[in-house]
């Protein structure tokens, strides 16, 4: 296997990389946002469900019936996840999509503060104006000196972006409440291959509610799935989770400046998306906040089994992007 020889850097920044590509992708498929959804999903259960049995060969225990269905559960909030990122795709592009996301840093610490009880670290607090100023600029709402922001409606899918963030960081709140199940710890791939056989079918169910089955050209449509399935559902998760563990919380947070930097690159290049200059310094402002949010992970606590860095560690990983990332037990 490839992550046993490569640096964990090496193995971040590769899993960073795949995950970037993620929203491109999906605006390269073209189709309707639940055919994206279910896409994605259904062509990575067949390698995940080779993982999970790979696990279990190993000699990891069976998942308990509480992990799987709440895996499952998390896995209907990842399918309204990837529904709505597709339309704020469409909205505001695929790079500027994918940086709002990453407010989603700021929204697991509050969403786990409220349910969980862990109290936010001051630099999360001190990054949310720097990131809610770059919200306001990414989303065209200060438009100083004429500069015309890029994307059909880049206020509405700002909006989206956000309703992504929130929705994804329940999705990940859940799916780390799978993995705190006693028996579960060891069964990282089990428990994403049930999230994925949950969003699976919630994509399903969700697009016969939505009346939004639209595939379109059936190549190369089914081929860019295949490609988003491969690339950001399995080994960007699997570069992810065996790197994260082995290195300190500060090169996470560098790491993490990776996916979305990634995206806004991928699609100047391959989609011609040309944000304003209001936009970018949105853009540079939501990353500084990252950086800011994630900066006091590596001094508050050592790294303590149970203590506050580890456990930040843990919730920064998961927020990379990676939507099906499970080492908070992710990030997927």
């Amino acid at each position: 296997m490839p992550t046993r020889t490569m640096s964990p850097t090496a193995a971040a920044t590769a899993g960073a990389v795949c995950i970037s590509s993620s929203a491109v992708l999906m605006k390269l498929a073209d189709t309707s946002p639940s055919i994206t959804a279910l896409g994605r999903c259904a062509f990575a259960l067949p390698l995940l469900g080779a993982l999970a049995w790979a696990e279990r060969r190993r000699g990891a225990p069976p998942l308990p019936a509480r992990s799987r269905w709440l895996a499952r559960l998390a896995g209907l909030f990842l399918a309204g996840d990837l529904i709505v990122w597709s339309h704020a795709i469409d909205a505001i592009g695929a790079g500027l999509s994918t940086v709002l996301g990453n407010l989603q840093v700021l929204i697991i610490a509050v969403l786990a503060w409220i349910f969980l009880g862990e109290r936010p670290r001051r630099s999360l607090v001190l990054a949310l104006p720097v990131m809610l100023a770059g919200l306001v600029l990414v989303g065209g709402l200060a438009d100083v000196g004429g500069s015309r922001a890029y994307g059909t409606d880049p206020a509405l899918g700002a909006v989206f972006s956000v309703a992504v963030a929130v929705i994804y960081a329940v999705y990940i709140l859940t799916l780390r409440q799978a993995t705190s199940v006693p028996g579960a710890r060891s069964a990282v791939a089990a428990v994403l291959f049930e999230a994925t056989v949950g969003a699976t079918v919630a994509s399903a169910l969700l697009g016969l509610a939505l009346n939004d089955y639209r595939l379109g050209p059936a190549w190369p449509t089914l081929g860019w799935l295949a490609l988003l399935a491969l690339t950001s559902q399995v080994i960007g998760w699997l570069l992810i989770t065996v790197s994260m563990p082995r290195l300190p919380a500060g090169m996470i947070g560098t790491l993490l400046l990776i996916q979305p930097a990634g995206s806004i690159a991928l699609s100047y290049v391959f989609l011609g998306e040309r944000p304003s200059a209001l936009q970018l310094v949105g853009v540079v402002l939501i990353l500084a906040g990252v950086v800011v949010a994630v900066g006091g992970a590596g001094s508050a606590g050592g790294s303590s089994a149970g203590g506050p860095s580890r456990r930040s560690t843990r919730i920064i990983r998961q927020a990379s992007g990676a939507s099906t990332e499970v080492s908070a037990s992710k990030s997927p």
